[in-house]
């Protein structure tokens, strides 16, 4: 029996991830053992400087703090998991996923990094990072919303097949994918953790942008709790005068408009806003939430 050590298969990725990575036997091999045509399935030792960041990934930030201490792990432990790569070319890989293990790795001052040498074409790159993220718990909400709404759009899969590729029931990924529908202000905050997705799944059953954005204000100013701000909105909801008060308040909106804006906002995985006057002048706003989603949205437009 070899006394080489064996590299445990790892579990809990979820079907549509495994199913992507496909169960290849894997092997650890040296720098030296690696050829031109590298054996794809297997874990080879790669520089990291012929490493390119992955131009799919769907995660917006990265905690500095937290990165240093995964970095300082990395000096006392080494890499644990390897990360994900395709081959481009000899010599030149692109990250799948990994990316958070990858910075780590080059602060604490690696020059090689363990990595499976996968075969992926462009939606498959972006369908494994998408699925790798969202199955990590340090995604907010809006993030973990934003990757669901490019599964659906961009890797062309229908809302069952989503939930079977991520280990979600549907009304889960319809739950997270309802907050897209909240205005931009709104969603920086759940974004930027300011209220929680309780508070967001309560706002959403308020039709009236300003109501919504005048509660989210008292949420984030009184911190109230999701059980009191749900009260409130039940509160709204069920009082005649109330629901006649928002109803005055908001702006007719033709219903091809609101259909338009719909299809708009499932394109682009932010709320988009049509507003148009009697003479059929107006205006479309596409909100984003960085410079990495300004991206993503003009790569949709075709602008990039």
């Amino acid at each position: 029996m070899s006394d080489k050590p064996q590299l445990k298969k790892r579990t809990g990725l979820g079907k549509g991830l495994s199913a992507l990575l496909e169960d290849n036997t894997t092997e650890h091999l040296s720098t030296d053992a690696i050829t031109e045509v590298v054996s794809v399935g297997r874990i080879h030792e790669i520089p990291l400087e012929q490493i390119e960041v992955n131009p799919f990934q769907p995660r917006m930030e990265f905690d500095r703090m937290a990165l240093e201490e995964l970095a300082e792990s990395i000096r006392v432990q080494g890499i644990i998991q390897p990360i994900t790569v395709r081959q481009l070319e000899p010599g030149s890989y692109q990250l799948i996923s990994g990316e958070r293990r990858l910075k780590a790795s080059k602060l604490a001052g690696l020059t090689h990094i363990p990595a499976y040498i996968r075969t992926a074409n462009d939606r498959q790159m972006l369908e494994m990072a998408l699925i790798e993220n969202i199955q990590r718990e340090e995604l907010n909400a809006i993030e973990i919303a934003l990757s669901y709404q490019r599964l659906l759009t961009e890797c062309n899969l229908k809302q069952e097949e989503l939930g079977d590729r991520v280990g979600k029931n549907r009304s889960t990924v319809t739950n997270y994918l309802r907050l897209l529908k909240l205005p931009p202000d709104i969603q920086a905050g759940l974004r930027d953790r300011k209220i929680s997705m309780g508070h967001a799944r309560a706002l959403i059953n308020v039709e009236n942008i300003d109501i919504q954005l005048s509660l989210f204000k008292k949420i984030v100013d009184k911190e109230w709790s999701v059980r009191k701000t749900e009260e409130v909105v039940r509160s709204l909801l069920t009082k005649p005068q109330a629901s006649e008060t928002a109803k005055k308040a908001a702006p007719r909106i033709h219903p091809e408009i609101i259909q338009l804006q719909n299809r708009l906002s499932n394109r682009y995985g932010t709320r988009v806003q049509i507003s148009r006057d009697e003479q059929g002048k107006g205006e479309i706003k596409i909100p984003f939430f960085s410079d990495e989603d300004l991206n993503r949205i003009l790569e949709l437009l075709e602008l990039s």
